[in-house]
């Protein structure tokens, strides 16, 4: 997956073919290589166009915020902003389905044809808060080896096990600096998370369509449904399942119900 940084310092990079553009959006701790499965299903597809993107203090973008919800959501605007109005679908997992729905507001200036989103956790406990905001406030950890790194990366962005930590889909997860090798995340991208996100749902002025794996421990069906009522499940996927089951994740965003 071959890409550039913008003007912005937002690493990006576009595909495919075909009117039809699909956005990916990666979820927090990982980075648009976790895509590359489900990119290779749109290609082989030959129908849509994709975009994807790292977010800022991810991967190959600047490590600079601001990281709330809202500055993400004005990245992916500004990189849409010369695509037609109602001619993209954005497909977000986890924390990137959170800023598809931010987009999917429209209050940045483009409207999707639709969002869809997978694996997103909407319900947070206060202690998972303030554990979430405990990693934020420490510094990043610089580990002896590359090896170590690519570890700890996978570990943190769900992909141990799935992610051959030779391959060029963990790559982009770490980072070479002064005295050995850290993950490629800036820690204070976990300050974003809090806000109750129901109230970001619900301001989706598009079709939204919801979906997690069945094995996603962090996501139940009840909680997707209070915001879409048709939400679905994927038997036997965890919590990345545009990794396990691209073909199948693709179908869900791009049927004519989303």
């Amino acid at each position: 997956m071959q890409g550039s940084r913008n003007e912005r310092g937002i690493w990006m990079a576009r595909g495919g073919k075909g009117e039809e553009l699909v956005v990916l959006l990666h979820g927090i701790g990982a980075n648009a290589a976790a895509w590359q499965p489900l990119v290779a299903a749109i290609e082989l597809r030959g129908t849509h166009r994709w975009l994807t993107l790292d977010f800022r203090g991810h991967g190959r973008s600047a490590m600079e915020g601001p990281y709330g919800y809202a500055a993400h959501a004005a990245d992916v605007a500004h990189a849409l902003r010369d695509e037609a109005p109602a001619t993209f679908t954005i497909l977000g997992h986890s924390f990137g389905g959170v800023i598809a729905a931010l987009v999917g507001s429209g209050w940045f200036g483009v409207v999707p044809k639709a969002v869809a989103t997978i694996g997103v956790k909407l319900e947070w406990t206060d202690a998972e808060i303030a554990k979430v905001y405990d990693m934020a406030s420490k510094p990043p950890r610089t580990f002896a080896t590359r090896a170590e790194a690519i570890e700890r990366y996978l570990k943190g962005a769900g992909l141990f096990g799935l992610v051959d930590p030779a391959g060029e889909m963990a790559a982009p997860g770490v980072r070479e600096v002064p005295g050995g090798h850290q993950v490629a995340v800036d820690p204070r991208v976990f300050t974003a998370v809090g806000p109750p996100l129901e109230r970001v749902f619900g301001l989706v002025s598009c079709p939204l369509r919801m979906a997690a794996g069945a094995k996603d421990p962090m996501v139940t069906l009840a909680a997707m449904q209070r915001i879409d009522p048709g939400a679905q499940l994927f038997d036997g996927l965890g919590h990345n399942a545009q990794v396990e089951a691209p073909a199948t994740v693709l179908d869900f965003a791009l049927s004519p119900a989303a």
